[in-house]
């Protein structure tokens, strides 16, 4: 299945619509400009409490500066539910559905889309994508070709950090390629520090592990089969991605206390294993959030006391994975007031709206135009740099785009046959059975309610 591609022909045809409509069109290209929406209020949904929460409000107070605009933010981990979907899903039944919701997840988006739920993105947004996004984030937030959502936060999943004063101890440098890497694990080891801790508590830190080794090891169309389950679980390259993985765990030096003690272990303490007052680790695998928690849990100066190098590629002639996930602005189809909405998109997609946010730290863009002096240090500007001068060379989490009981799912799937195969790695072709099982009955229910894309 080939991904949406959204044609020159129809961004064009975008163009002129633009063109005869700016007089009547409403929002931030609009012929009053400022405060047009003043005596407004625009509703909007998403995940982020806390302090993304507190920064994400900074982004509505900007639109609200813009516009004239009142904005309410209702984010569902605030009000106790972790599930985005069943949150948006319970809104609409209370009549209460927001104006537009921040998805989390690219397969959230598609199901959203296919039960009627979203309105499709205008020309004047689909015109701003095209000159701040690569197109495979246009790509992402489309559904058999129509443009629904406005990808404005990422997160950039193929980076490993790591302590440099535990490399320079063991004489070892950032690796270029997967053997390096666990060969400087052992190094580290017999140095004294473990190679990596891994946040095996969470669950979800392994779909990304199994992810990045698999891209790198069987490339990025097997990953693309995979991921839209043209190909099964039990395909040999699957099976040779997770006899890869399943290493690791076979030697508690390369992961701390080995599978027990990372089942143990949230992503936090995994952070902490490593930029903590007592290092159990030198090694750390996540994303670029990773530095939100250095310098925010453990107050490390994120330039001074950490850095970072890309996931290697695994075996020859191949490349280093770039995966990455998002939050996608849609317009809700029941949302009150939809040209507000869509001038908020718009608005969301400009490089001003993120740089918003980059300023506060915490946050990625794939904004192609936003300055990466934006970015409060050296390491993020970086991160930012790997994930935008990738271009469509990006690929999307891969257990995002599945059904959520199999890829999203606490407790059931492919959360919780990772965490079973880390406490015992020694048969890859049993699990990779479970793994079929559990993806096939997951597609299968999802096609049967329309839920999957």
């Amino acid at each position: 299945m080939k991904r949406p591609r959204i044609a020159v022909s129809r961004l064009a045809a975008a163009a002129a619509a633009l063109t005869i409509t700016a007089t009547a069109c409403s929002g931030l290209n609009s012929a009053s400009g400022e405060q047009e929406f003043s005596g407004q209020t625009l509703t909007v949904a998403g995940t982020w409490a806390d302090a993304e929460g507190q920064n994400f409000r900074k982004v509505l107070d900007g639109f609200t500066k813009k516009t004239g605009a009142k904005v309410k933010f209702a984010s569902s981990r605030e009000q106790g539910q972790d599930d985005f979907a069943l949150f948006i899903r319970d809104l609409l039944k209370s009549g209460k559905v927001p104006d537009v919701a921040m998805v989390p997840q690219v397969g959230v988006l598609q199901q959203f889309a296919q039960k009627g739920w979203l309105e499709p993105l205008p020309p004047r947004v689909e015109l701003e994508a095209a000159r701040n996004f690569a197109l495979v984030w246009q790509n992402y937030g489309s559904v058999r070709r129509i443009f629904y959502g406005l990808y404005y936060k990422a997160s950039h999943k193929s980076t490993v950090w790591y302590d440099p004063k535990a490399f320079e101890k063991a004489d070892v440098v950032p690796p270029k390629t997967y053997a390096e890497m666990i060969d400087s694990g052992g190094k580290l080891a017999r140095a004294g520090t473990p190679a990596f801790s891994v946040a095996g508590k969470d669950a979800w830190p392994l779909t990304d592990w199994f992810e990045n080794i698999y891209l790198a090891q069987a490339g990025p169309a097997n990953y693309a089969k995979l991921a839209t389950n043209e190909i099964g679980w039990t395909d040999p390259t699957v099976i040779k991605a997770l006899k890869t993985f399943g290493k690791l765990f076979k030697d508690n030096k390369l992961v701390a206390g080995g599978g027990n003690e990372a089942l143990r272990t949230d992503l936090n303490e995994s952070v902490g294993a490593v930029y903590g007052k007592k290092p159990k680790a030198a090694m750390v695998y996540e994303g670029d959030f990773v530095a939100g928690i250095i310098s925010g849990a453990f107050k490390r100066k994120v330039d001074d006391d950490a850095d970072f190098f890309s996931f290697p590629p695994v075996g020859k002639d191949k490349q280093a994975p770039v995966i990455s996930g998002g939050d996608a602005a849609v317009a809700m189809k029941s949302g009150k007031n939809k040209d507000l909405a869509m001038s908020f998109i718009e608005y969301l997609a400009s490089p001003k709206a993120a740089e918003i946010w980059a300023k506060q730290g915490g946050f990625l863009s794939p904004n192609i135009n936003l300055n990466l002096n934006a970015y409060p240090d050296e390491t993020t500007r970086k991160v930012a740099k790997s994930l935008v001068d990738a271009g469509e060379a990006v690929q999307f989490d891969m257990s995002d785009q599945a059904p959520g009981d199999f890829g999203g799912k606490p407790g059931a799937g492919e959360w919780q046959l990772l965490q079973e195969f880390i406490r015992d790695p020694s048969d890859p072709e049993k699990t990779a059975q479970k793994l079929d099982q559990a993806a096939s009955k997951a597609y299968l229910d999802a096609s049967a309610t329309g839920t999957t894309g």
